[in-house]
């Protein structure tokens, strides 16, 4: 019998404590030969709305007791897994929570909001549809993210409804895949889906054999930025086009 090395690369997540998807999104995905550890942070009310307010509080939440436990696997890189908590505080912060969680793990680091950038630009894309399971003011945040990086957004599709911490998670890949094709429009040049519990990851496949566009999703972002910075090699599991840049 032959078993993986797992000496290729540990892989530490920070995950909100109520997401249900990021660490199914990060199975699928996962690289031969590596782990990944996740440590589950708080910093927000379970039963509150996810609006701005909250979500900028997680972002702004004291992490040392997370950095503490993840270090403790010696990770070589460490991902902070949710979008909105960094977004909603703008490009500075968000770089700056990326080099507060290196210096307080010793690891590389990525944050979502900033992978999600990365991965656009590794594109080449500047207009892109949005779409997300956030409230009106997240998208507005979202947008203004975007376009401090010089992204465009050319189209934004609302959920329509408010969801709680749990509704996010609970969109289904066929209602996610309906939010994409809302976001479509002429001029974008592909569409982006923002929200580490939204299970985007499985219906990439689906949307960019529907749009002829490439699909960037929180999560497929964030694996796609760590494959590339350690230098993993490109495996069957990895969906939609944007893998193909690896």
């Amino acid at each position: 019998m032959s078993h993986e090395t797992r000496t290729r690369a540990k892989i530490g997540v920070l995950v909100p404590f109520t997401n249900t998807n990021l660490e199914a999104d990060m199975a699928l995905m996962r690289c031969p030969d590596t782990t990944v550890h996740f440590q589950r942070m708080g910093g927000y009310d379970v039963d509150e709305i996810p609006g701005s307010d909250q979500m900028a509080g997680l972002g702004a939440s004291d992490i040392s007791h997370d950095l503490r436990m993840i270090s403790g696997v010696r990770p070589d890189v460490v991902l902070y897994g949710c979008t909105s908590a960094t977004l909603t505080h703008g490009p500075s912060f968000d770089a700056d929570l990326a080099q507060q969680i290196k210096a307080g793990s010793g690891a590389q680091s990525l944050t979502a909001a900033g992978s999600l950038i990365a991965a656009i630009q590794a594109l080449g894309v500047t207009k892109v549809g949005f779409s997300s399971p956030y409230l009106g003011e997240i998208n507005t945040q979202a947008m203004d993210f975007m376009a401090a990086n010089d992204i465009e957004t050319v189209r934004c599709a609302d959920v329509g409804r408010e969801l709680g911490n749990y509704g996010q998670g609970e969109l289904t890949p066929d209602e996610v895949y309906d939010l994409a094709c809302e976001a479509d429009h002429p001029n974008a040049q592909a569409v982006v889906l923002s929200c580490t519990d939204m299970r985007a990851v499985e219906a990439i496949e689906q949307i960019e054999d529907t749009l002829d566009k490439p699909v960037v999703t929180s999560n497929q972002a964030m694996m796609f930025c760590m494959m590339r910075a350690l230098g993993l090699p490109r495996h069957e599991a990895l969906p939609g086009r944007l893998f193909d840049l690896l």
